[in-house]
């Protein structure tokens, strides 16, 4: 995420991946979450890991860790997009009302193996995502960010299936 371009094609692309995973989530398990936020904020990493993403309870907002996704941009960019569609698809459960991890994890698991199959990337990284990263963590239950955390960035457009283009 070194210029503005890099940045708006990475929010293309998550955009794109969002809806995505709207649809998968409405076929498989016919249920959906209308005006949602998405929010890109520099969480960082420590010794013990990463945090992907985290979905605020009682919030209409999903945020994703910048500092993974630019460490993928570095290192292998063919992992973008599986991994933007694990992550946006495990919160967007978390944000239908699933707050346990383990029941969040395994339905996660479920929606990808049917739409994509078992030996796809993105089934694999949902049951086994340190094989690809080994440094990620999920927040353990009652997680909250720092006192001070950095901005929050919001991606313009997202969830733009769910706005009526008659408001203005």
């Amino acid at each position: 995420m070194k210029s503005t371009t890099d940045l708006s094609e990475l929010n293309q692309n998550i955009i794109e991946t969002f809806e995505e995973v709207k649809k998968v989530v409405q076929k498989n398990e016919n249920r959906s979450r209308a005006g949602l936020m998405l929010g890109l904020q520099e969480i960082g990493a420590s010794l013990d890991g990463f945090i992907g993403a985290y979905y605020p309870v009682a919030s209409n907002i999903i945020i994703v860790n910048k500092t993974p996704l630019r460490r993928i941009l570095e290192t292998n960019k063919t992992l973008l997009r599986p991994y933007i569609f694990h992550v946006l698809l495990h919160e967007y459960i978390h944000a239908l009302g699933f707050l346990d991890e383990e029941t969040t994890g395994q339905m996660t698991y479920e929606i990808s193996k049917q739409q994509f199959g078992e030996h796809h990337i993105i089934t694999q990284l949902s049951t086994n995502i340190r094989k690809f990263f080994p440094n990620l963590v999920y927040p353990i239950h009652g997680w909250v960010p720092q006192k001070r955390t950095p901005s929050i960035e919001l991606v313009q457009g997202f969830d733009f299936s769910s706005t009526n283009p008659y408001i203005t």
